[in-house]
C-alpha cells in the first residue's frame, strides 16, 4: 500500500512510519509515558462513543463550529473560508473525529488540511472522510512532529488539546516551530477557577486513573444527572465573592455557581444527554489536563516572540490566534 503523493511531499522523512490507508499514516511510538497513554487511551474511547451519522454528532460539530469562530476571531464561516483560501498547508493538531479537519478541507478545497492526533480515533476518521481527497490523517504525538521540516504550515489550529500534552509549553513550541514565517497559529487552553474546583478537579485526574472506561462513563453519567437536577432550579440569586479561595460571585444560578467554583456538573439541553454526558468524560477521564491563568498563557506568547492577532477570554478558557515573527 502507498500513502497519497501530496502527503509523502509533506514529510521530511518516513522513518518509524506505519501506512493504514492511502490517506492515513502512523508515527505513533511503540511506547507513551503512563499519563500519555492514559490521557490517548480516555480521548480513542471518548471519541469512540460518537456515531458519524447520529443527531448528537451533529449538534456537537454545530455548536463547536460556531464556538471555533468565536474562539480565534472569524466573523462567520466565509470569514474562515477566505482564510483558508490563502493558506497552501493547514495542520489540525489534536484533531480527534475529524470533523474540523473535514470542515477545514470542504471550505478551501484548494488547502492541503493535515489532520494528527493521538488516539485510535483517526482510524475512523479517515475512513469517514476518505471522500476529501484535500484531507490527510497521521497518527502521532503531537509533541513531536519531525517529520514535519520547519515553517510548513501556513496555518496551524490546536483547538481544545495542548493541554492534554506531557508539556504544554514545549507542545506550543513545536507548534511555532512547524508554523511558517509571517503565518498564523490558533491554541486554546483550559483557564485556572476557583480554589475548590481546582483541588476537587485534580482529586478526580488522579482518581481517574483507578478507573476503567464503564466506571468513567457512568461516573459522568452521574455527575450529568446532578447537573440536569441542578439546571432545573432557574432561579437566579446573588453569591458573594471570595476572593482568597478565587471564588467570582455574582447573580447566577446554583448550577452555575457550583459548576465554576466547585465541581463541573454539565448539562446543557440543546445538547441532550449523550453530547452533555461526553463532556463530562472529557474533563474528568484524561489525566494530563493543565489550566492556566492568562498571565501564564500570555507568557508562552511573549516568549516566543508571536504577536496577537485575536484574544479571546471567558470562564472555561483562555485562547487565541497569533502572528509568528521570527524566522526559525
Amino acid at each position: 500500500m502507498e500513502i497519497h503523493n501530496k502527503l509523502s511531499t509533506l514529510l521530511t522523512h518516513m522513518d518509524g512510519h506505519e501506512i493504514i490507508a492511502a490517506n492515513f499514516i502512523s508515527f505513533l511510538p511503540d511506547a507513551l509515558v503512563d499519563t500519555q497513554e492514559q490521557t490517548a487511551d480516555a480521548f480513542s474511547n471518548k471519541w469512540n462513543e460518537y456515531d458519524y451519522n447520529s443527531p448528537d454528532f451533529d449538534k456537537m460539530v454545530v455548536n463547536q463550529k460556531k464556538w471555533y469562530l468565536d474562539l480565534y476571531g472569524f466573523s462567520d464561516e466565509a470569514s474562515l473560508a477566505e482564510y483558508l483560501g490563502n493558506c497552501s498547508v493547514v495542520l489540525d493538531a489534536g484533531a480527534g473525529t475529524g470533523y474540523k479537519a473535514a470542515w477545514f478541507a470542504e471550505l478551501s478545497p484548494s488547502t492541503v488540511v493535515v489532520a494528527t492526533d493521538i488516539s485510535s480515533s483517526l482510524h475512523q476518521a479517515a475512513e469517514n472522510y476518505r471522500q476529501l481527497e484535500n484531507l490527510f490523517f497521521i497518527q502521532c504525538d503531537i509533541a513531536n512532529m519531525s517529520f514535519f521540516d520547519n515553517g510548513l504550515f501556513d496555518y496551524v489550529s490546536c483547538d481544545q488539546v495542548i493541554h492534554h500534552t506531557t508539556d504544554p509549553f514545549k507542545t506550543f513550541q513545536e507548534l511555532v516551530r512547524i508554523t511558517r514565517f509571517n503565518k498564523e497559529l490558533s491554541v486554546y487552553v483550559y483557564r485556572k477557577k476557583a480554589l475548590p474546583r481546582e483541588l476537587v478537579d485534580d482529586y478526580f485526574r488522579e482518581f481517574s486513573k483507578t478507573l476503567n472506561h464503564d466506571e468513567l462513563l457512568n461516573l459522568s453519567q452521574q455527575i450529568t444527572q446532578l447537573g440536569r437536577i441542578l439546571s432545573s432550579i432557574d432561579e437566579e440569586i446573588h453569591f458573594p465573592d471570595i476572593p482568597a479561595l478565587s471564588i467570582e460571585g455574582g447573580k447566577m444560578t446554583v448550577q452555575r455557581f457550583l459548576y465554576w467554583n466547585f465541581l463541573k456538573c454539565y448539562w446543557n439541553e440543546e445538547q441532550g444527554e449523550h453530547n452533555s454526558v461526553m463532556i463530562n468524560y472529557d474533563w474528568y477521564s484524561p489525566s494530563q489536563a493543565f489550566r492556566y491563568s492568562e498571565e501564564e498563557f500570555r507568557t508562552w506568547i511573549v516568549k516566543e516572540q508571536l504577536q496577537e492577532i485575536h484574544f479571546h477570554k471567558e470562564q472555561a478558557c483562555y485562547s487565541g490566534r497569533f502572528l509568528k515573527n521570527k524566522n526559525v
